[in-house]
């Protein structure tokens, strides 16, 4: 059981992570990324997949473990553990918290987000994290139940495509209608620790830093293309 939002340390959660048809793409590998994320100071690690969280919960027992599964099926746009089944495998992999699209789009099989956060809380009792787009879907996923809101999808969903994250504009805001047991997160487009402690300065509980710490696939693509001539 993870601890309540007013033990839980503020601070850094590292997202590990790896593209599909990449070598970091290991569950031990990811791991190890994840140890040695712990070991220098993050708080958690945000984990991708059933495998990863299992991997990872084997290694680091004691480790806060958000989990989530991409999927990607027909019709949708959602794909961060878009339904029932999904949720279901991060739970019994072993994470603590579980982490869902919590947007107005139309999920997978015309599941509704309001069954699947009421089933996930009373068949499950689990932690549930909300990754969102804005701030007015931030504060709907909290009525509904969610105990983490999240800015994930901030640039990421068809109506905010023209945004750049990470979206820090939106923390003040949901700080403001948040209650203060609902935890905010900053995550997407944390390049550096200046703007990890801005967003701690504007609201957030805790920042996911994924793509500038273990994305090693994205960052050495990023120079390679800098350094071409």
């Amino acid at each position: 059981m993870i601890p309540t939002a007013e033990v839980l340390n503020k601070g850094l959660i590292v997202s590990v992570q790896a593209p599909l048809g990449s070598p970091m793409r290991d569950p031990d590998v990811i791991a190890s990324m994840a140890e040695a994320s712990l070991r220098n100071g993050a708080i958690g690690v945000r984990l991708e997949s059933p495998e990863h969280i299992g991997a990872v919960r084997r290694r680091c027992p004691e480790a806060l473990i958000i989990g989530l599964w991409k999927c990607t099926f027909p019709n949708s746009s959602v794909y961060i553990t878009p339904g029932w089944r999904e949720i279901q495998g991060v739970w019994s992999a072993g994470a603590d918290v579980i982490a869902l699209d919590a947007t107005e789009r139309i999920r997978p099989e015309g599941q509704l987000l309001a069954d699947l956060i009421q089933r996930a809380r009373q068949e499950l009792r689990a932690t549930l994290m909300a990754d969102v787009d804005s701030v007015q879907n931030g504060l709907r996923a909290a009525e509904l139940g969610c105990d983490w809101i999240g800015t994930t999808l901030y640039g990421y969903t068809e109506t905010t495509s023209d945004r750049t994250p990470p979206g820090l504009e939106l923390l003040p805001d949901l700080r403001r209608g948040l209650e203060s047991s609902v935890r905010l997160i900053c995550e997407g487009g944390i390049a550096s620790p200046g703007t990890a402690r801005s967003a701690l300065d504007a609201g957030a509980d805790n920042v996911v830093v994924g793509t500038a710490i273990t994305g090693v696939d994205l960052q050495v693509a990023a120079y390679s293309r800098s350094l071409a001539i």
